[in-house]
């Protein structure tokens, strides 16, 4: 059985690695969920994205938990705390209605590739002046 102790001991020993690993995964994990939900992937590939996901996320949450409970309160650990809660709504989100989050995707792509187009256009009008 785990000792809470040892876990928390582990946690503030190895804080930056714990932190350098857990940033780029809840990101990457929350990314993979996003884009498998907008390409329409089948709802178990979705689901098991949003549980890796899930879980990096909870990892951080806990990690910024034995943080609080000694008493440590700066804005990395309210910064992580939030990072941690966004990706679990998400992932959360991408399970639960992942056609409202496809809808999002699709309006988000089209508003992006519109501002390219527009980019493209007025450095093509500069270039020829």
């Amino acid at each position: 059985m785990l000792d809470f102790n040892t876990v928390t001991e582990f946690s503030h020993t190895y804080c930056i690695s714990i932190c350098a690993f857990l940033v780029p995964a809840n990101l990457l994990a929350t990314l993979l969920t996003g884009i498998l939900t907008g390409l329409n992937r089948s709802r178990w590939q979705i689901g098991a994205s949003a549980v890796v996901a899930s879980l990096c996320a909870a990892a951080m949450i806990f990690h910024v938990f034995t943080w609080f409970a000694i008493g440590v309160v700066m804005a990395p650990t309210y910064i992580l705390l939030l990072l941690g809660i966004t990706c679990l709504v998400i992932n959360s989100w991408a399970v639960g209605h992942p056609a409202s989050m496809r809808q999002l995707i699709k309006i988000a792509g089209s508003a992006v590739k519109e501002r390219i187009r527009v980019f493209r256009s007025t450095k093509a009008e500069l270039m020829r002046q």
